[in-house]
């Protein structure tokens, strides 16, 4: 994108990855249930939205909602997941793996990253749960990852501005610090003046009516329209980061 700026749309869908694509956006973060913090999406969505995009899309490994201490097992579904990814023809793949204690889990991270072979890597908002966020970018910079997502540790990046300026200023280039949680366009360019990143995530999403005719309202959980990413507010976010 013009200016060194580049915008990130996590897509949950097929359709809103193309959406992403149509509105400008220079990468798309695949995932599904954003409801639930993002999930990793199937094999024939991975596939399906390879065929679709033109641009660089990268995967979430995530097993499961809730917090990123994981087991055994999950660490090999995430390590499978990621080998299905390499397989597909991804760009790269989004983790992130503490331990008990809020510290990154450097040696199961190397263990996923290593199924990743040359796919890029971006570590996940689990980074936003550590305990100290300074040592913990140092821990994965030292992991070679490209680029970590974050919120500044607060519920949404224009809050977390102080702390994203100053693990952009700790970072010193030698990793991305993208902003997350709560970027639009009326508040990106104050987030980049405020973080001095270049690298901005956010979903863009607008919730589409249901079509359907018939309907239970007993059961209306189960009846809401889509959540899609939206063209319109992709384009409107990418004209922004034109701006500055």
């Amino acid at each position: 994108m013009a200016d060194g700026f580049m915008l990130e749309v996590a897509a949950n869908s097929v359709a809103s990855a193309v959406a992403a694509q149509d509105g400008g956006a220079g990468r798309v973060e695949l995932c599904t249930a954003l409801e639930l913090g993002g999930l990793t999406p199937s094999a024939a969505l991975i596939a399906m939205v390879r065929e679709q995009l033109r641009i660089p899309f990268y995967v979430l490994i995530r097993p499961r909602a809730g917090d990123f201490l994981y087991n055994d097992l999950e660490c090999e579904l995430m390590q499978r997941d990621i080998e299905t990814c390499a397989a597909l023809g991804c760009d790269g793949v989004v983790l992130g793996v503490l331990d008990a204690d809020g510290r990154v889990d450097q040696a199961r991270c190397k263990t996923l990253m290593h199924a990743a072979g040359d796919m890029g890597i971006t570590f996940h908002r689990a980074f936003d749960l550590t305990q100290d966020p300074e040592q913990s970018l140092e821990d994965i910079i030292t992991l070679g990852c490209e680029r970590v997502l974050t919120s500044g540790a607060q519920a949404s990046a224009i809050e977390g501005a102080s702390l994203i300026r100053k693990l952009v200023a700790r970072a010193d280039g030698r990793i991305a610090v993208m902003p997350g949680a709560g970027v639009t366009a009326k508040n990106i360019a104050a987030l980049a003046a405020a973080t001095g990143a270049h690298e901005f995530h956010a979903s863009a999403k607008l919730l589409l009516p249901s079509g359907m005719r018939h309907r239970r309202p007993v059961l209306h959980d189960m009846e809401g329209g889509e959540l899609r990413s939206d063209v319109q507010q992709v384009r409107e976010l990418v004209a922004e980061l034109h701006r500055l």
